[in-house]
């Protein structure tokens, strides 16, 4: 497994490329609470009514689809070549940006690589309050309500990389609860879902790279979902991506004992199907001798328990760990043919309704978008290759993921010279491919929409818009050093895992991801208004 961090393990998790380091604590720490804040804001007012202003809480909204409608979006077609950089935030001590942001009550929210999670003023940059979490984590924080907590209406709800439940005051950042939810090999790359009171948070396993070490007993770990009660932290049920029950596969040259089936890691934010009661996620490659049935697949589980009620599996037998070769002897931990990494990572199940009809999109790595029928247990609708020459290697073709308006799924591309692919919803059909015309390494990020315009970020640190013919309409490079409205120096670099937010006239952007494909680092959040 090499999505959505590529080659998964903890070193590159916490450093994100070769020689990066981890950011620097900030100062001035008590109890979590940040107190010693650069352009602090002359006041705090308390916060409205959560739907009386434009959000974007989270990952990608409603369905998964990252798609801002009109009256939130506030811009339109003919406002997008005229967005100007309005400010930026220079994240303090930060060297990567694995976080994206939020927006709610007028208020953008952020994590830093440091552990600290920001509230700042929308319309200026300037802080509301910090607070220093366990670690870092690619959150997009939820703005949500709460209850049970004192006077507290709402909270912002986040999970770090080491499966560590937060829930803060929205207006004053206080802790109200933290939970570790962590049960054996996990962690967690992705953002956490929210529905109606409770949290559900996506898990991957942790085996990847240390499993080719004939000294360890490989493999154990799993994918998983948890359920959280959103007022009060508490872990209502948690189910593995992989249904088999473990069992011993004999030992290795070492020695050492081998277990099987495991992997199956879920690096995506669940997508919720409140009509259903069902959420859908998608799982990664295996871990070991053998594969899970349910790797490479999305799965369908019932939100009031965790059962599984279907999944569509799109590549069998993928068995991959990176240090593994090829083809490998009976007597190691590897599989005995390497599987392609082929996961599903980003945006891999979006939910749309077109003409009365769910449809629930799905893309990946391996470069195949798929539709499913939420109705009839998932039921293939069809199925479009998005690659031409060739298939894509381990490092993916489509990686964060996708965005979608009701007519079109927009992919972003990992591959030399990028493109943005628009497929048809109901049939599939590709529409247009924009030349992106980034650089070797093409896209990575995921897409975001508003009606008329796709969003879009590569490798080469420049931010795209592209119209609804896949014409590029406006770009801005963010490679340089930036004056902060926080004097923190800062710079810009590739566009990763934190995809573009648009809101209340705004275009909201972390910038800085070297990832493992020596992607350029940074540390600011940009913040674009029409002039």
């Amino acid at each position: 497994m090499r999505c959505p961090i590529l080659l998964t393990t903890v070193l590159t998790f916490f450093a994100g490329s070769a020689g990066a380091q981890l950011a620097t604590p900030p100062a001035g720490v008590t109890e979590g609470v940040v107190t010693e804040l650069m352009n602090a804001c002359p006041a705090n007012p308390e916060l409205g009514n959560l739907e009386a202003s434009p959000a974007w809480s989270g990952w990608g909204g409603a369905g998964n689809a990252r798609f801002q409608p009109k009256t939130a979006a506030g811009l339109t077609p003919a406002d997008i070549p005229k967005l100007e950089l309005k400010w930026a935030f220079g994240l303090p001590g930060g060297a990567s940006m694995y976080s994206q942001p939020s927006v709610a009550f007028g208020r953008v929210f952020m994590g830093n690589d440091n552990g600290v999670v920001y509230s700042l003023d929308a319309k200026t940059g300037c802080v509301y309050w910090g607070y220093q979490a366990d670690m870092f984590g690619r959150f997009a924080p939820i703005a949500a309500p709460i209850s049970g907590q004192s006077t507290t209406r709402y909270a912002i709800f986040f999970v770090t990389r080491s499966t560590t439940a937060y829930a803060l005051d929205a207006h004053t950042g206080k802790l109200l609860w933290k939970t570790q939810i962590r049960t054996g090999l996990n962690n967690l790359s992705a953002t956490a879902a929210y529905h109606d009171g409770h949290l559900y948070v996506p898990m991957s396993g942790t085996e990847t790279l240390v499993g080719a070490d004939l000294n360890y007993e490989c493999c154990r770990s799993r994918g998983a979902v948890a359920a959280l009660d959103a007022n009060t932290g508490k872990v209502l049920w948690l189910t593995q991506s992989v249904q088999e029950p473990l069992r011993q596969l004999g030992e290795n040259a070492n020695g050492k004992q081998r277990w099987g089936p495991a992997g199956a890691s879920v690096w995506n934010t669940p997508t919720v199907d409140a009509k259903r009661g069902l959420i859908y996620v998608g799982t990664g490659n295996s871990f070991g001798r053998i594969a899970a049935a349910t790797s490479d697949s999305i799965l369908a589980l019932r939100m009031a328990d965790g059962k599984m009620m279907w999944h569509h599996q799109e590549f069998a037998g993928d068995a991959f760990m990176a240090r593994c070769q090829a083809a490998n002897a009976a007597d190691t931990n590897c599989p005995e043919k390497l599987g392609p990494d082929y996961d599903f990572g980003g945006s891999s199940a979006i939910l749309q309704t077109v003409n009365g009809k769910d449809i629930l999109l799905a893309a990946g790595k391996g470069g195949v978008a798929t539709a499913l029928d939420p109705a009839n247990q998932g039921k293939l609708l069809w199925r479009t290759q998005l690659w031409e020459a060739q298939a894509p290697p381990a490092s993916g073709l489509v990686v964060w993921g996708g965005a979608a308006d009701g007519a079109r799924v927009y992919y972003p591309l990992q591959q030399p010279g990028g493109g943005l692919k628009a497929l048809e919803i109901q049939t599939g059909k590709v529409d247009w491919n924009a030349a992106i015309n980034a650089d070797r390494r093409g896209q990575a990020g995921p897409a975001s929409a508003i009606p008329g315009v796709v969003f879009t970020g590569g490798w080469d640190g420049i931010l795209r818009a592209v119209d609804a013919n896949g014409m590029v309409i406006w770009s801005f490079n963010a490679v340089r050093e930036f004056q902060t409205v926080n004097h923190v120096p800062a710079k810009g670099g590739s566009f990763g895992s934190a995809g573009p937010v648009i809101v209340g006239g705004m275009v909201f952007a972390a910038s800085g991801y070297p990832g493992t494909q020596r992607g350029t680092p940074g540390n600011v959040l940009l913040a674009f208004s029409v002039k």
